[in-house]
């Protein structure tokens, strides 16, 4: 059955279309433009039938009204045969001559009516998919806001944003306790709310928030004491009554396993399908993780801030006992060199002992306050460097004069082998002098007597530069000419698990000799730094029990 509606002004055709269509169909007629509008408007038409010879109207203007308002519907014109102006032809759909026989006339009327059913379900298809299409795209653009932001407050915002775009929501009500240091309630409304509704919704989402749990362990407790309200109101100046809670509505927790973040209710007016409930659950479980990363993120910089203020106690209090122990320590050592020097009278061979003893012991509590500071300067960037163009060789004389008495009092033969006609480097010799003291220091510690250590200096290309696997990283960044200075000694030597670990700070390798050396461990990170701030890189080579190689290169000018 069809709605069929005839435009005649001809008495005999209206009468002859109404006795052949009217037991089968619903079948109106007309002549005048208003009621052809009026019908149209009632009732949506299947089929149109014009009489071509109808003279009231505009054939070609209320074609195209008609054809404005209900595009799918099938408009069929009356003829004699005579010619169609082909604008009216265009418009059309079919034609149905005068002289067809009655059972041609309603099978075509019939085809048309199931032309017209067809397009309706092509129709509502597509309409169908077009929705689908841009919820889907929403789902889409509102996962990527997800991903691109850690901000609780945001990923609330876009999840309120994706479920108005694709439900067209008229009210969500939002329990978060990721927000702020409290419990909130979000409410998101097409229009404004009373205060009375505003404590309705929030005594509703408190007992849909207790009912998820069901006699379990409440992961947050809330009551209308401490839940803040943050209202978000579209259009103020209408109002929502009590009666938005027959409208249809939604709930679902905001969790990820057993991390809790929330809850949502989400009402309409009219009713949610299916694929509604798909998309509602979707957006929701996908605030979900990034809501988690947020909460992570939130706690990283909260540690970090925390971190940050104990690294500055630290530094200050590292700073301020380190000052304060070396200013005895330099009346102290001025007295035990004044007794020394026999000033203060002659001293037995016993005294002098134990003078040159604490003296000893003097100068190396100075240098462990001396590495104390230097680390927490590098480590704060308020290390101060001179740079300038210099030779490497000085810098090797220099320590090399400064140990070689002390190498003969251990009974190492101590030894350098320099490369001539080295290029400059751009550095702090100062700092650099440092780094090799270290490094000569530790080999004397470390080298039984009668054993050797020896300096050596040479220039390499990066592509030429031997380096152990363990500082493969380090030195990716290697481009040009270095000048390379290396201390060996053939010492108790490292395992090869232990090389990257003598670089960190606080840290001897376990064994019987560095109990009995002592030290803080900070010669080798100190040095560490010092390189890396020449744009450099130091590393090593070792074999137990038969010695090390230390070596650092900085590039060359």
């Amino acid at each position: 059955m069809g709605n069929i509606l005839l435009i005649s002004e001809n008495d005999s055709i209206v009468k002859k279309y109404k006795d052949l269509l009217d037991k089968k169909h619903n079948f109106n007629s007309c002549c005048t433009e208003t009621s052809v509008f009026d019908l149209i408007e009632v009732e949506h038409q299947d089929v149109l039938i014009i009489d071509e010879n109808i003279r009231i109207l505009n054939l070609l203007l209320t074609i195209k009204k008609i054809r404005a308002r209900q595009e799918n519907l099938q408009i069929l014109l009356l003829t004699n045969g005579h010619h169609i102006e082909d604008e009216v032809s265009k418009l059309i759909n079919g034609f149905i001559l005068d002289v067809y026989p009655e059972n041609l006339l309603i099978s075509t009327i019939n085809t048309h009516i199931q032309t017209k059913n067809n397009l309706d379900k092509v129709f509502e298809r597509n309409k169908d998919l077009a929705n689908s299409l841009y919820k889907l795209n929403v789902l889409y653009n509102t996962s990527s806001q997800f991903s691109g932001t850690l901000d609780t407050k945001e990923l609330l915002e876009y999840m309120s944003e994706g479920l108005d775009k694709s439900l067209s929501y008229d009210l969500t009500s939002t329990i978060s306790f990721g927000f702020e240091n409290e419990p909130v309630l979000i409410l998101n409304s097409l229009y404004d709310i009373s205060e009375e509704l505003v404590n309705a919704l929030k005594f509703r989402a408190i007992l849909n928030y207790k009912s998820l749990f069901d006699g379990k362990e409440i992961p947050f407790e809330i009551d209308d004491r401490n839940l803040k309200i943050i209202k978000k109101i579209k259009n103020p100046h209408e109002k929502f009554t009590f009666s938005i809670f027959q409208y249809d509505n939604m709930f679902a927790p905001i969790d990820l396993g057993d991390q809790f973040f929330g809850c949502i209710e989400i009402f309409k007016q009219k009713s949610f399908t299916s694929d509604d409930a798909a998309y509602f659950q979707t957006i929701v479980r996908q605030v979900s993780q990034p809501l988690k990363s947020a909460g992570l993120y939130k706690e990283i910089i909260e540690k970090n801030h925390e971190l940050e203020k104990l690294e500055r106690i630290k530094s200050e209090f590292i700073s301020i006992v380190s000052h304060e122990l070396r200013t005895p320590l330099t009346p102290v050592k001025n007295a035990l060199s004044i007794l020394s020097s026999g000033k203060c009278g002659e001293l037995s061979e016993n005294a002098m002992r134990f003078i040159d003893m604490a003296k000893r012991n003097v100068d190396n509590l100075t240098n462990i306050i001396n590495d104390i500071l230097d680390i927490n300067k590098i480590e704060a960037g308020k290390m101060d460097f001179n740079y300038k163009l210099m030779n490497i060789h000085s810098v090797i004389e220099n320590v090399k004069t400064n140990f070689e008495c002390v190498a003969k009092e251990n009974n190492i033969n101590f030894t350098s082998v320099e490369e001539n006609n080295l290029p400059d480097i751009y550095a702090d010799s100062q700092r650099l002098g440092q780094v090799l003291t270290n490094l000569v220091s530790n080999a004397i510690k470390f080298t039984p007597q009668g054993k050797s250590i020896t300096i050596k200096s040479e220039l390499k290309n990066a592509q030429d530069i031997n380096i152990n696997p363990c500082f493969a990283n380090e030195a990716r960044s290697l481009k040009g000419d270095y000048v390379i200075v290396s201390v060996t000694d053939e010492g108790i030597g490292i395992k090869q698990e232990n090389l990257l670990k003598a670089f960190e700070q606080f840290t001897q390798i376990e064994n019987s000799l560095t109990r009995k050396v002592g030290g803080t461990g900070l010669g080798l990170p100190i040095a560490k730094q010092l390189v890396k701030a020449h744009n450099g890189i130091i590393w090593c080579d070792s074999e137990e029990e038969k010695g090390s190689s230390f070596h650092f290169a900085i590039p060359a000018a």
